[in-house]
């Protein structure tokens, strides 16, 4: 067996300037409590029935801005409590402002997935609720019609993806005219995966007084684009450095046999911890799942040429322990935000030092720690080291084979039961059914809600 001599838990080391902190005496003041930063209290109790007391970092920093009406860029790593961060206060806001129109949204709140739209959307509902405000998504994926219902009923905030938005103000059935708060979430991902086009088309249909708010984990030159064309003096929040989620990862370069990548790869799989596998092609993500659940490891598989039903049942089986295994492409994987991911595993290493940064962050969120591990065959060594160099990232390498008991030791790898498991195959789509069931943010018929109550009207 031909191994490294040093089978320690490798170390690494960043060689990235640190970014200062933020000159805001707020940002470091555990004193301060979500109704001091101005909060109402439906919102404060409706925190506190979720057991969320004590505000994180960025939102301290930025909730007092937001609800003064300022334009706000903040930048925070993954797992830094963006979404409350602009969700509050835009709640807050948007509860004092009466109901919206219909086809008249008040608020947007645009994001680059559908997974990522949904978590945000359900982060809020019970909190919009709380204050009688109604959300609504509009992504791709989903039949149109409860949406545009929705919007015709009238609902105050919008969750979006781009390309769906501009499909609904193309079908006449969504205008921003009315907007009077727009959040960009996850600007950098939206400009890395093309869509600052149709962003910026969106942007110049609200209102030029509207408030805008910016979140993003890097400020690269396309979301400076952006600031400088739409945002109004903005005050600027930087709660951490875009790659100080790094710190608390251990970063594993394995290098092996090409014969064995696949017996690696499913010793990693098979360990006890909930972790997430990048391949590079939707074709890689289906084989990957087949051949390991033949081997006896359930995995789930989440690429853009699933269902959106399929997507979202495969992510909430990870999410609640179901299944321990997420194998997913960079794009499906945009706006994942699962805790408790313990490893996260390249398959395909990423090419761009982006696309690493942005899969590790989806381990070691919120000061947890976590480890990353790269598969790199002989051929793919030399490129994917000036990979990592950029990425500001020093993994130490570690030459291993499938029965390695280094694996054991570096990632918790072991072997897997040979026991086949059954992959359910997907659904075929089916026809949406009007009058089907609805979540609350679908405002019913003929009813608004004011301070929780329903109160009928007629239009």
């Amino acid at each position: 067996m031909t191994t490294s001599a040093d089978f320690s838990t490798p170390t690494f080391r960043l060689d990235l300037p640190a970014s200062p902190q933020p000159a805001d005496t707020t940002a470091h003041d555990d004193t301060i409590s979500f109704e001091t930063l101005g909060l109402p209290r439906p919102l404060v109790r409706a925190l506190a029935r979720q057991g969320i007391d004590t505000p994180f970092e960025i939102q301290r920093a930025t909730v007092p801005d937001t609800l003064a009406g300022r334009d706000v860029l903040g930048r925070g790593q993954t797992g830094s409590g963006k979404t409350l961060a602009f969700g509050l206060p835009m709640l807050a806001r948007i509860a004092d402002g009466g109901r919206a129109r219909p086809l008249h949204p008040r608020a947007l709140v645009l994001v680059p997935t559908r997974e990522l739209a949904m978590q945000v959307n359900d982060a809020l509902l019970p909190l919009g609720k709380a204050v009688g405000v109604f959300l609504k998504t509009a992504v791709g994926g989903v039949p149109y019609d409860r949406q545009i219902d929705a919007l015709r009923r009238g609902v105050e905030i919008v969750v979006a993806t781009p390309g769906r938005l501009a499909d609904l103000i193309a079908r006449g059935v969504c205008r921003l005219d009315d907007i009077e708060i727009t959040v960009l979430d996850e600007a950098d991902q939206m400009a890395d995966m093309g869509f600052l086009p149709e962003v910026t088309e969106l942007l110049a249909k609200t209102p030029a007084h509207a408030q805008r708010l910016l979140f993003s984990a890097t400020l690269d030159a396309d979301v400076d684009a952006l600031v400088q064309r739409f945002m109004t003096d903005p005050v600027t929040h930087s709660t951490a450095p875009p790659t100080a989620a790094v710190s608390t990862m251990d970063h594993h370069l394995l290098l092996i046999p090409p014969r064995d990548k696949f017996p690696v790869t499913a010793s990693i799989a098979a360990r006890a911890g909930r972790t997430i596998v990048f391949a590079r092609t939707q074709l890689g993500v289906d084989r990957l799942v087949a051949q390991l659940a033949a081997v006896g490891v359930r995995a789930g598989g989440l690429h853009g040429g699933k269902t959106q039903r399929m997507r979202t049942r495969t992510l909430s089986e990870f999410r609640e322990g179901r299944t321990n295994v997420l194998i997913a492409t960079d794009v499906a994987a945009r706006g994942i935000h699962v805790d408790g991911v313990s490893l996260v595993l390249h398959v395909d290493p990423p090419k761009d030092p982006k696309d690493y940064l942005h899969r590790a962050g989806r381990t070691a969120r919120a000061g947890e720690t976590g480890a990353v591990a790269t598969l790199v065959l002989p051929k793919q060594r030399r490129t994917t080291l000036a990979m990592l160099e950029k990425a500001g990232v020093r993994p130490a390498e570690v030459r291993v084979r499938a029965d390695d008991p280094a694996l054991a030791d570096l990632v918790g790898a072991r072997e897997p039961s040979g026991v086949p498991v059954r992959v359910e195959p997907e659904a075929p789509r089916r026809p949406s059914r009007p009058g089907g069931p609805r979540r609350f943010g679908d405002r019913p018929t003929g009813e608004r809600r004011y301070g929780g109550r329903p109160r009928t009207h007629t239009r």
